[in-house]
Parts: C-alpha cells; sequence; structure tokens
C-alpha cells in the first residue's frame, strides 16, 4: 500500500495531512495521478493499473469479471423500517468458543484498494504471530464473482450492506461467535442489532461515511444546500458530481426534496435524469470522484463529496492556502446519504478464529484511531468523537462537518439493494445522462 506520513510527529504510518499549507510528501500516485483510494476506484475498471496495486499490496491478482452471483431463493430487501435477521444454517454454524489461533497462518484479507492501514494489520500480525496476505478489489461486482468462482479461500471480507444477503444464502459468509468479539461493545448501539443484520449474527461494522457537498468558500457565494450545482451557473466549469450511479441520481431526488434513495417510481428516477442533464449546458458539468484533490487545489468550485475524502482535504491543499478555504455540507437534521461498509469472516477461510479476533482488534478505539489516519473514513465507535480526532491532529477543525454521528445514522438515508428491475431503471438513467458529457 502507499503510505502517507502522517501530520502529528511523523508517528502515523499513513494518513493524515500535513500542516496548513505544508508540502505534501510524494506518496506514489495511481491512474491520473490520483492516490489509490477505496471510493475512487469505484469508476475505474480492472486492468493493468488495478494488477500493480495488487502487486504493491502483496495481492494475488484482480480475478475475473462479471456479476454477482444469483441466489436460489427470493432474497429479504431490509430496510429500516423492515429490518431482517438472517438464519444460520445447520451446515453453516459458528466455530466453537475458547479455540486457540490457529498456527504458523496466513490470514487472507480481501478489502477495497486503500482501504486499510497496512501498520495497523502488521501490529496484530505481531501479537497472533502469523502472517497476513491482503488482496484488493475496486469493484464489488469483481468482488462477488471472485467469491463466487470458488478458486480463493479468503479469511476476512469486507462487504457492502447490499451484498450480505447473497453472501448468506450462498453460505459463502460464517455466522460470528460474538465471544471472541467484546469489542462490539465499542461500537454505537445501533450496530449491534442493526436493520440490515439483526442481532450481528454476520457482521460488524467497519466504516461510516455521509455524502454531502463541498465547495471552496474563498470563491463561491451560494449557500450550501443539494440545489448548489444547480445554482452555480457563474462557475460554469468549476462543477462536479461523484461518478456513482446512485450518488448521482440521489442527489437530483433530494433536490427535488425526495428523501426516499431507494425509491422505484420510473417517473421520479425519470425526473432525476433530466435534472441531471440540465447541468451540462448549465454547469458545464464533470463526473468524477476526484473531490478529495479538485476542491483543495481549486480546480474544482462546488464538488458532490463523501465526507471521508473531505476529511483528509487539508492533505491537498497548496503551500500557503488555508484549510478556512474549503467547506463541507451535510444537513443538520441528518436527512442525507449515509453509509456503513462491513467487515465479515467467509466460511471457506481457513483461519477463522483469527478472523474472528481481526475483526475484534478492528474494533479496538486506539487501532481504529490508527486505521483513519490512513483511509480517513471513521469507524463508528462510541470513543471516536470529533473531539478526540482535533486532538490527536487527525481532523482539522474547520471540517468538523465530516465527521458522522450516531444522530446523522439514525436520521439519514441509507441507499441499499433495489430490486433487480428498479435497479436497471436507475443505471439506464444515469448512463443515459453520463453519456452526454
Amino acid at each position: 500500500m502507499h503510505h502517507r506520513e502522517g501530520w502529528k510527529d511523523g508517528r502515523r504510518g499513513a494518513g493524515g495531512a500535513p500542516p496548513e499549507g505544508g508540502d505534501a510528501p510524494d506518496t506514489g500516485r495511481g491512474p491520473l495521478g490520483s492516490p489509490l483510494t477505496r471510493r475512487n476506484f469505484l469508476a475505474l475498471g480492472a486492468g493493468a493499473a488495478l494488477g500493480g496495486v495488487l502487486s504493491a499490496c502483496g495481492g494475488s491478482g484482480s480475478g475475473s469479471g462479471g456479476t454477482s452471483p444469483t441466489s436460489s431463493s427470493a432474497l429479504k430487501l431490509p430496510r429500516p423500517n423492515h429490518p431482517v435477521t438472517w438464519p444460520i444454517a445447520a451446515d453453516n454454524s459458528p466455530i466453537k468458543s475458547n479455540l486457540e489461533p490457529e498456527k504458523n497462518a496466513t490470514l487472507q484479507i480481501y478489502n477495497w484498494v486503500a482501504y486499510i492501514n497496512e501498520a495497523v494489520v502488521k501490529n496484530f500480525c505481531k501479537k497472533y504471530d502469523c502472517n497476513y496476505s491482503i488482496t484488493t478489489f475496486n469493484t464489488m461486482s469483481e468482488a462477488m464473482a471472485k467469491l463466487a468462482s470458488g478458486e480463493v479461500n479468503f479469511d476476512v471480507f469486507f462487504p457492502t450492506i447490499d451484498v450480505i444477503g447473497q453472501l448468506i444464502d450462498t453460505k459463502m459468509m460464517r455466522p460470528l461467535n460474538h465471544s471472541y468479539i467484546p469489542n462490539i461493545a465499542n461500537t454505537w448501539p445501533d450496530y449491534r442489532n442493526p436493520f440490515y443484520d439483526g442481532g450481528w449474527r454476520y457482521t460488524v461494522p467497519y466504516s461510516i461515511y455521509t455524502t454531502g457537498m463541498a465547495w471552496r468558500k474563498d470563491k463561491v457565494s451560494l449557500a450550501p444546500g443539494w440545489d448548489m450545482p444547480w445554482q452555480a451557473a457563474k462557475y460554469k466549469g468549476k462543477v462536479a458530481l461523484l461518478d456513482d450511479y446512485r450518488e448521482g441520481i440521489s442527489l437530483a431526488l433530494l433536490k427535488r426534496g425526495i428523501t426516499d434513495l431507494n425509491t422505484t417510481n420510473s417517473a421520479q428516477i425519470a425526473q432525476a435524469g433530466k435534472d441531471l442533464e440540465a447541468l451540462i449546458p448549465l454547469v458545464d458539468v464533470r463526473i468524477d470522484n476526484n473531490d478529495y484533490t479538485e476542491i483543495p487545489n481549486g480546480n474544482t468550485w462546488v464538488h458532490h463529496a463523501w465526507s471521508g475524502d473531505i476529511a483528509t482535504a487539508a492533505y491537498y491543499l497548496p503551500k500557503g492556502t488555508k484549510i478556512d478555504v474549503v467547506g463541507y455540507w451535510f444537513p443538520e437534521d441528518g436527512k442525507g446519504p449515509v453509509a456503513n461498509d462491513l467487515m465479515s469472516v467467509l466460511s471457506t477461510g481457513q483461519n477463522p478464529v483469527l478472523s474472528h479476533l481481526f475483526l475484534n482488534y478492528m474494533l479496538d478505539v486506539h487501532n481504529a484511531i490508527e486505521n483513519y489516519s490512513y483511509v480517513g473514513y471513521m469507524q463508528p465507535l462510541t470513543a471516536v468523537t470529533p473531539s478526540l480526532l482535533i486532538s490527536e491532529k487527525l481532523l482539522p477543525p474547520q471540517l468538523i462537518s465530516t465527521v458522522v454521528r450516531p444522530s446523522d445514522f439514525r436520521a439519514g438515508v441509507e441507499e441499499l439493494e433495489l430490486p433487480v428491475s428498479a435497479n436497471l431503471v436507475w443505471e439506464q438513467t444515469w448512463n443515459s445522462f453520463a453519456k452526454g458529457l
């Protein structure tokens, strides 16, 4: 993985930002000069660039393309008002309690690109006397296809909420033995009985983030809100949306006051597409996932953005530019996109005890802080507060709005798995807009 020196005495092996106006160290860049982050890879296809990343991380290749495995039965669609507690199959039971960690083991981790501080993984392996291998993927479809191939035996996997039903239905995910994961007590209470995995039978939380609007305060005189791109006609050529079909269409829905970001209403989706298309002549809109660099360096003045990206904005500021010029907005009432990624244990893994211990290790507050210093995406732990992140000099106080609060999670809207037919409409609508750029 590419590591960046932290900005507090250089003690963090990765992540963080230099002081205001400081020079950023050379990190080794990804395609198009961008760092290889979990989010900016959503828009990139597998290929030679990905192979280079895997080589750097000790991975084993990009895997096959294709789609996610299909279920043999009708999958439930978890919703906050329709929570799901997944069954535990007789032939896929949790491991027994009080087992010793596997000896002479190599923990096989399957994760998004650059989405974990490798220093934390190394410390885990020192503690439990094991080796590790990190294999990476750039889209969840790619990851699911590789898992479905049966050609790999990963231990720990970082899924999104929308695929856990498939993983459980196909018995690829191992149910958890909670006795190995006491650090679940460090999480927000919401995650001890989440709507998408009642009783946390199969998953524990990893990162959490919001989607909002970022802007250059010294360049733009607009009130922050969902309609910022449509109000930015005088900033033509300086406006960008995230290159993500769910996020892009959701922004257009929110602009009209629609907070059902899992809508199957074709008329609402079609109108969202028209609103997006209106941005082409209005502001010469771009789509990219470079919010973390484009706003700090001033190439973009208004950017649809992820909180975890803007949290690292100070790192990318030109020398002499103060962090005060960067703004991130998410509504105070929390009525906006909020999401979290997960950690799980795979049933085909050879090291189930170490896997459980690894999940527990990542839920330790100290380890979570060290991890945040690299990825910029916080974990939903009660002790990880705005004041802690600021006091640790991991987050400038000017960007406190990037912190996800428990109230954001409870009031926010998650972009969840859609019925197949509705998802197709969302994709087609976005593609129709994107091809016009």
